[in-house]
């Protein structure tokens, strides 16, 4: 047979491209990032206190503020102020010791003195009389009786940031909350505490969760923007309650407030009168714990925190957009319905009008302080709640007027808003591949 001809149809020789090496070398290195780098204790505690600097410098900055506006409210520190070339030294004495008093009666406002708690607890033991030791518990108490609504009502604020979701109505969520609780605290008779305890406490979850789910189905059925949605109701659940608590749920059909809840709807309480610490600030934590759980450990946690990352990347892979959305405001104004529900049956026992006091919207500081971490809101909500508790304190000692303990907030969240302002106060570097919150995406973006 005649030898096969060449027609010069020989295939090339196949050679990768230069963008699939480009591509194949970018995924490595990403992996190779990726792998955990073991750490030495110091190096694993200063990763682990890092998401805390810019918190920390904006509340030592607030604080520095504060101490400034302090300052040129104070009577004696501006009369001294006139003489302040004649005797510069008696200024800043004057002017540093204001500050200090100031600060440390607040502390001890909100804390107590150790030594009186060392000394009532002597006197308690030696002779059985608990007034005392009692007595120097009470500021401690407080300032956790009044953290425990912070931190549900900023964990529901939290929850919906993860989601990409500006909740601004946990106020009315959580007077929702509290109706629904004290009317079942009430209304349901014959029920043991295991029974009735529950079912209050679902109640107050639910009417949250109720509230929670009408802007989240608007959201997700007409695009209709949550800030709008939740900022209205939050007016239709104060003048709701106005209206309730003044007619069907009014004690005595004049004064608007309702009856008290019965013993088996209430929390359980640790301390005698006039401490109010009840087991509703474990229930926080525990919860606190729960929704980290659910966030960071669950499948339906990721597909919420991936739907408030990325919308169209979430949608991509198959995600649901509508239902996480409603399923995240359900659970966040169940939450905020829970911060309601805790004062109405841990101490207060029954519901006036206004019995909310802004908690509903600080919580929106103490979400943005926490970067929307659920553990880092029980620390956030602990900080508010010693600057309430301590107020008095400071007012009655240190004749400091309570609207500087307001001002330390607004600066706390300005600064923790901002978080320019401290890097650049600090001289912090922008560090690469450090995580986010994701707090609320465009007005425009679905």
């Amino acid at each position: 047979m005649p030898p096969e001809k060449n027609w010069g149809c020989s295939w090339p020789e196949q050679k990768p491209h230069r963008g699939a090496d480009l591509d194949q070398a970018q995924a490595e290195a990403t992996l190779e990032k990726a792998k955990p780098v073991p750490l030495g204790g110091r190096a694993a505690l200063r990763r682990g206190l890092r998401p805390l600097r810019l918190p920390g410098l904006a509340l030592l900055t607030a604080l520095i503020v504060g101490a400034i506006f302090i300052i040129v409210t104070d009577e004696q520190i501006l009369a001294a102020a006139g003489n302040f070339f004649s005797d510069p030294l008696g200024f800043f004495t004057l002017t540093l010791g204001k500050i200090a008093w100031a600060y440390a009666a607040l502390i001890q406002g909100a804390v107590s003195n150790p030594l009186d708690i060392i000394a009532g607890l002597f006197t308690y033991i030696t002779t059985g009389d608990n007034s005392t030791f009692l007595r120097s518990l009470r500021p401690i108490s407080e300032s956790l009786v009044r953290a425990t609504p912070f931190i549900f009502a900023g964990l529901a604020v939290g929850l919906g940031f993860r989601a990409g979701l500006f909740n601004i109505g946990a106020e009315g969520q959580l007077i929702m909350g509290g109706l629904f609780s004290v009317y079942v605290g009430y209304a349901f008779t014959g029920l043991p505490i295991f029974i009735h305890l529950p079912l209050a406490l679902a109640a107050g979850f639910l009417g949250g969760a109720l509230w929670g789910f009408i802007p989240g189905f608007l959201k997700a059925r007409v695009g209709a923007h949550e800030v709008i949605n939740t900022i209205m109701l939050n007016w239709i659940a104060i003048l709701f309650s106005r209206w309730i608590l003044a007619g069907p749920l009014s004690r005595d059909g004049f004064v608007p407030i309702s009856p008290n809840v019965l013993p088996s709807a209430a929390l359980p309480q640790f301390f005698p009168n006039p401490i109010r610490f009840h087991a509703g600030f474990f229930l926080a934590l525990g919860v606190a714990y729960l929704v980290w759980w659910f966030l960071f450990k669950t499948t339906a946690g990721f597909e919420l925190r991936s739907v408030g990352a990325n919308p169209s990347a979430a949608r991509a892979a198959g995600m649901n957009i509508g239902r996480n959305i409603i399923l995240a405001m359900v659970l966040s104004g169940g939450l905020a319905g829970l911060a309601g529900t805790i004062d109405v049956l841990g101490w207060r026992y029954n519901m006036g009008v206004d019995f909310a006091a802004g908690v509903g919207f600080d919580s929106i500081a103490v979400a943005l302080i926490a970067r929307s971490h659920p553990i880092g809101i029980i620390f956030s909500g602990l900080l508010f709640g010693m600057l309430r508790a301590g107020t008095k304190q400071m007012e009655a000692i240190a004749h400091v007027p309570v609207d500087i303990v307001f001002i330390l907030q607004a600066l706390i969240i300005m600064f923790v808003a901002a978080p320019e302002i401290i890097r650049l106060l600090y001289r912090i570097r922008v560090e690469r591949g450090v995580e986010e919150a994701v707090l609320t995406r465009g007005w425009q973006q679905k």
